[in-house]
């Protein structure tokens, strides 16, 4: 059985002119609400046994609040390029080639591909992941290369915690 929770990142700020966009800080709400829902999913769930971040600044700022909560080392959360795409394309290459020794895994990406994953992998439909929400599905299969529908176990909106 493969363990995975996607984690759109936390609201990032726009009021900073000529940031580019993979550059564009987290808010202080999205920081307060990072922290918030990794204490819920911390007290939820054990530590994913590998932490994946795409390498925009407010997704990996977000992976990095996740981390320290789940007393994770930092040193050791994956950085991932293809990660900053707005597409489920990359988001699906990157999990299906993920090492079958982790039993569990943890993303930090970005909308439109988070939602489209979890209502093409996940068996509870979901309009909308917003920032910093979290989706924990279990698949069935021994092998990350050959997952298919899974099972949505978990659902975690900072709304829901507010």
């Amino acid at each position: 059985m493969k363990t995975l929770y996607i984690v759109r990142h936390a609201k990032s700020s726009w009021e900073y002119q000529g940031v580019k966009d993979i550059d564009r800080p987290l808010k202080k709400r999205g920081i307060n609400d990072a922290y918030l829902i990794s204490n819920v999913l911390r007290n939820k769930v054990d530590c994913p046994d590998v932490f994946i971040s795409s390498c925009a600044n407010r997704a990996l700022h977000t992976a990095m609040i996740f981390s320290y909560g789940f007393n994770f080392p930092l040193a050791n959360v994956k950085i991932s390029k293809s990660l900053y795409s707005f597409s489920d394309g990359y988001l699906i290459k990157t999990i299906k080639a993920l090492d079958d020794g982790f039993h569990s895994a943890i993303i930090f990406s970005h909308d439109h591909g988070i939602s489209t994953f979890v209502n093409k992998f996940g068996d509870k439909p979901i309009a909308h992941v917003p920032t910093c929400g979290v989706v924990g599905i279990q698949f069935n299969d021994a092998h990350w290369k050959n997952i298919k529908k899974g099972k949505t176990f978990l659902v975690e909106f900072p709304k829901f915690h507010k």
